[in-house]
Order: structure tokens, then C-alpha cells, then sequence
């Protein structure tokens, strides 16, 4: 929580090409109770045995501010505004 540079990456391995995006941003370590309200799931409990007030489970929000897109051996960086 001390450093909010985060990265998170998407891909697809298909049978002849694989293409992925790579995101760049900040992360943010939400506890507040109306927004894990908002994003429970009735099987979560499965992973969170106190339910939604366990004081294990939290919500990550990802503030994506470039990235970088590859596909067929090639990359294409770009920004979000």
C-alpha cells in the first residue's frame, strides 16, 4: 500500500497468434463498507468465510494510464485520457 505503481496484463493465445495489452497505472486498496457491499458475490464466501465484513476481504481499484498492445511480434504503446 506504501507504492500505488501498478501494471496488470491481458492476453489470448490463439492457435496461430498471440496478442496481449499491458496497462499501466495506480492501485488502490478500498475498505469501505459500501463498496464492498457493491461488489460481493454470493459464492464469495468461499474465499472470504466472514462474509462481507471479514476484515481479510477488500476491493483493488485500477487506474490504467498507458499501455502497451502486442500482437504478430509487434508492440504499439498509447496513453489514456
Amino acid at each position: 500500500m506504501n507504492n500505488p505503481n501498478a501494471c496488470i496484463y491481458f492476453y489470448h493465445k490463439g492457435l496461430i497468434k498471440y496478442t496481449g495489452v499491458m496497462l499501466k497505472g495506480t492501485m488502490e486498496v478500498l475498505t469501505d463498507q459500501k463498496t464492498k457491499d457493491m461488489i460481493w458475490r454470493k459464492g464469495d464466501t468461499m474465499f472470504y468465510k466472514g462474509g462481507v465484513t471479514d476484515p481479510d476481504y477488500c476491493v483493488l481499484r485500477f487506474t490504467a494510464e498507458s499501455g502497451r498492445y502486442y500482437c504478430d511480434l509487434e508492440t504499439e504503446s498509447f496513453t489514456i485520457e
